[in-house]
C-alpha cells in the first residue's frame, strides 16, 4: 500500500499489522538479545502507544488528529535495522494526521 488507506477498516488493518509486527520482533528481540537488544528498550512503549490507539478505534473514542500520534517520539529515532516497519508506522500516523484517502 503506497498511498493511506483508503477506508477506517484499511486503517484499523494497519494498526493491526503494527501490532503483528511488534510482537514479532519482541518475540525475535527476546530470542536474540546480543543483536536485537536494542529493540527491547523501546518496544514496551511502542506497543502500549499502539494498543492505546487500537483500543480507542474500538471503542469509537479515536479522533483525526493536528499532533503525530504518540508513538511517532520513539519511532523517529530507530533505525530500520532496528524498526523494519518504520514506515508502517509512519503512514499510520501520516493517515492520523491527514485522514483517509478518500477521492471525492
Amino acid at each position: 500500500m503506497l498511498g493511506r488507506p483508503k477506508t477506517a477498516e484499511q486503517y484499523v488493518d494497519l494498526v493491526d499489522q503494527a501490532l503483528f509486527e511488534i510482537e514479532d520482533l519482541r518475540l525475535a528481540a527476546e530470542y536474540d538479545m546480543d543483536s536485537m537488544g536494542a529493540a527491547t528498550e523501546f518496544l514496551a512503549e511502542l506497543e502500549q502507544d499502539v494498543r492505546k490507539l487500537r483500543a480507542s478505534m474500538a471503542d469509537g473514542s479515536y479522533r483525526f488528529g493536528k499532533q503525530d500520534l504518540p508513538f511517532v517520539r520513539v519511532v523517529a529515532h530507530q533505525d530500520e535495522r532496528i524498526l523494519p516497519f518504520k514506515q508502517l508506522l509512519l503512514k499510520i500516523n501520516e493517515t492520523h494526521l491527514k485522514g483517509l484517502d478518500v477521492e471525492e
